[in-house]
């Protein structure tokens, strides 16, 4: 369902997401459709936030909210990338490759279907599909 702005126009619903905290106080979030995926990476997700997917099925697009200017540790990253490869088709599979970047390196190609993005400056990330404790 979608509301109508005052100029009449229809505002979208915001995505529908998992929604995590992790350690150290980070925020992580998992788009639930390829639509809400759209949304969290392309108009949710902030330039210094992180974005995640595991490589080469399909899943969930997952941001890490960057804190300030501050650029997250290798834990927090590990454990954005464990909750990317949880929300995949590879949950079930040991340790699972998952790419990383920033935000803004995240694009949508022109007429591509809801969900497919193209990256650059892609780091990998291998890990086991995890959430985080008490979760």
């Amino acid at each position: 369902m979608t509301e109508r702005t005052e100029s009449g126009r229809h505002r979208p619903d915001p995505p529908r997401v998992w929604d995590y905290i992790i350690s150290g106080g980070h925020r992580v979030m998992a788009g639930k459709t390829d639509a809400d995926n759209d949304h969290l990476s392309l108009k949710v997700a902030g330039p210094n936030d992180w974005w995640f997917h595991v490589r080469g099925m399909p899943g969930s697009h997952v941001v890490l909210v960057a804190d300030g200017d501050r650029p997250p540790d290798r834990k927090t990253l590990n454990q954005a990338a464990a909750i990317a490869a949880y929300h995949s088709k590879a949950r079930s599979g040991g340790v699972v490759a998952v790419s990383g970047t920033l935000a803004r390196h995240v694009t949508k190609p022109r007429g591509a279907k809801p969900g497919t993005v193209q990256i650059r400056k892609e780091r990998i990330f291998k890990v086991r599909p995890a959430l985080p404790e008490g979760y």
